[in-house]
């Protein structure tokens, strides 16, 4: 009778060693922050002396709103015509798969925290996090329009819990047709003006309030607040077309990453907080024309 007994011999482990290198681990997710860590700087740096990507970091913002600076920088940097990301996974789980080949967006998460040898203060790892947007997918929808709203319902809205007063005048300089003053809080408008123009002048003048008023950091005012209005343009649908980032302010291009995106994150915070404002003004208008419908059955 044949003997199998040779096939239970102790063999080697063709599996090779499974066991888990933490430090190897630890080194390469290192590895990997500061990557992207660099791709921040690097790109922050660019868009202070290119018009064209620094719009495109204004676009994103736009429309990623809830995202922190340097990720809307990320995504400025890989992919800035995105409209709505999702990693593999979360896909997946609602039945939409990303196309073969496409290549992920790395953002940051927030990760474990940690305690700095330094000052016994908790500190919090960022991870880098692999996204896909919705035109990588096999998905047919796309990411909703924004809402359209009439003007008038815009600028009730962008005029809503605002830090200053508003008033209608035909002595502002030529060429001015919506200017803040300080001294008189209050923000002079051009009588006659449409709904877009209204719009982008008193974006611009409210953002100049809210430094006045609050206790906003940056280097130049006037291109924070011009920048700002864009942003709440393409946040809300109002046209475009009058702006213009060829000409970036000289003083950008001998910042420093950290710097520019202190100044990119004032223009985020102010765009939020009039964003905040507004977005109370429709809540209140939807509730409202619920409550009408309500009462007409």
């Amino acid at each position: 009778m044949e003997n199998f007994d040779d096939l239970f011999a102790p063999q080697p482990d063709q599996r090779g060693d499974t066991s888990f290198d933490k430090d190897a681990w630890a080194a390469r997710k290192q590895q990997e922050r500061e990557g992207v860590y660099l791709m921040i700087d690097t790109f922050a740096h660019e868009m202070s002396m290119d018009g064209g990507l620094f719009c495109d970091y204004l676009d994103v913002q736009a429309r990623f709103d809830r995202y922190s600076v340097s990720n809307a920088i990320l995504i400025a940097a890989q992919k800035p015509d995105a409209t709505k990301l999702a990693d593999f996974d979360t896909w997946k789980a609602s039945g939409v798969y990303v196309k073969r080949g496409a290549e992920a967006i790395t953002i940051l998460e927030p990760g474990k925290e940690y305690t700095r040898e330094q000052d016994g203060s908790t500190g919090v790892f960022y991870d880098p996090k692999k996204m896909f947007d919705i035109s990588q997918t096999n998905s047919t929808q796309r990411a909703a329009p924004s809402v359209a709203r009439d003007g008038r319902l815009l600028l009730k809205a962008l005029m809503n819990n605002a830090p200053c007063r508003f008033a209608i005048s035909n002595e502002l300089p030529e060429g001015v047709n919506v200017a803040y003053s300080g001294r008189e809080n209050t923000i002079r408008v051009r009588q006659g003006l449409d709904a877009p123009a209204i719009f982008r002048g008193l974006a611009q003048e409210l953002a100049r309030a809210h430094m006045d008023k609050g206790s906003f950091q940056c280097q130049n005012p006037d291109f924070v607040a011009y920048s700002t209005s864009y942003m709440l343009c393409q946040r809300n649908g109002v046209l475009v077309e009058g702006f213009s980032f060829d000409r970036m302010p000289e003083e950008y291009s001998q910042m420093d990453a950290q710097a520019i995106r202190g100044e990119v994150g004032t223009i985020r915070e102010i765009a939020g907080t009039i964003s905040a404002d507004m977005n109370r003004l429709f809540a209140a208008q939807e509730k409202a024309q619920k409550n009408r419908d309500g009462g007409a059955r």
